[in-house]
């Protein structure tokens, strides 16, 4: 098996495109994933993948900002994305889908649409556990993998982790089938109050990150046998990184701590 690591864009919108991917492949990474918004323009879309071509970066699309309440517009949007999507070359797209507070069978409706896409293209999409989406928390995540059983998630834990305040060990038998169900990683590291801890290398961080890593330990036991194994790194800017009060500086460095995430699973997957 084959790890490739995706660096998020996310946080990283200062930089011109070509900047970034120069920095993006000087790091180490195999590609990008980029979170498409309604506001992104074909013009943008092009010149981000021909310069990922250009500088031989992979990229995974990421859908995130289909907030509406209102679900027959949500879902009109949602299948706007997928046809603005079509026809540009991802590994796979990560969807943030539907809404906390959808029905079942409304959220349902929008993970078919997705499936409909991938059945149509070969694409593969995933999707994310994620606060506000669908797959908020953990036990209800369960219900729909096991009342969908071509459901394919990207495990992002952390979520989890804060939604119900613990590091679910009182959940054990839903945090493995969502591992069965996994076929990319957020690997960002949260603990009971938060989504994200301050700094995963901080002696203080330890517990937090080792219930993490035995996680993503089972993920890639899981896809052994599998060609590749995908993962972002996913640390985020302000405010997922913590500031200090008046000076709004960041308690840790957002690209470093992706890096150094990126480079202690290679390592230990080696």
């Amino acid at each position: 098996m084959e790890l490739k690591f995706f660096c998020p864009r996310w946080g990283s919108e200062y930089l011109s495109w070509s900047d970034f991917f120069g920095k993006v492949k000087g790091a180490g990474y195999d590609g990008v994933e980029y979170a498409i918004g309604r506001s992104v323009t074909i013009a943008e879309l092009d010149e981000v993948w021909t310069g990922a071509a250009k500088h031989g970066l992979l990229l995974i699309a990421q859908h995130y900002d289909t907030y509406e309440s209102d679900f027959e517009l949500h879902l009109a949007l949602y299948i706007k994305w997928f046809e603005r999507i079509k026809g540009y070359p991802v590994v796979k797209i990560n969807s943030q889908t539907g809404k906390d507070h959808f029905s079942f069978e409304q959220n349902e409706a929008l993970i078919t649409v997705a499936t409909r896409f991938s059945n149509e293209t070969g694409v593969q999409v995933v999707h994310e556990t994620h606060r506000n989406k669908f797959s908020f928390a953990a036990h209800i995540t369960r219900e729909y993998l096991l009342r969908s059983p071509n459901l394919l998630i990207t495990l992002d834990a952390s979520h989890w982790v804060c939604v119900a305040e613990s590091f679910l060990s009182d959940q054990k038998e839903t945090v493995d089938l969502a591992i069965s169900r996994t076929e990319h990683i957020h690997a960002r590291v949260g603990y009971p109050e938060g989504p994200q801890v301050t700094d995963p290398a901080a002696p203080e961080c330890l517990e937090a990150l080792n219930v993490h890593l035995q996680w993503w330990d089972k993920v890639v036991e899981r896809k052994r046998n599998d060609k590749v194994l995908t993962i972002s790194p996913e640390f985020g800017p302000y405010p997922y990184m913590v500031e200090l009060p008046y000076t709004g500086q960041p308690v840790a460095d957002q690209w470093s701590v992706n890096v150094w995430i990126m480079n202690l699973l290679r390592a230990r997957y080696a």
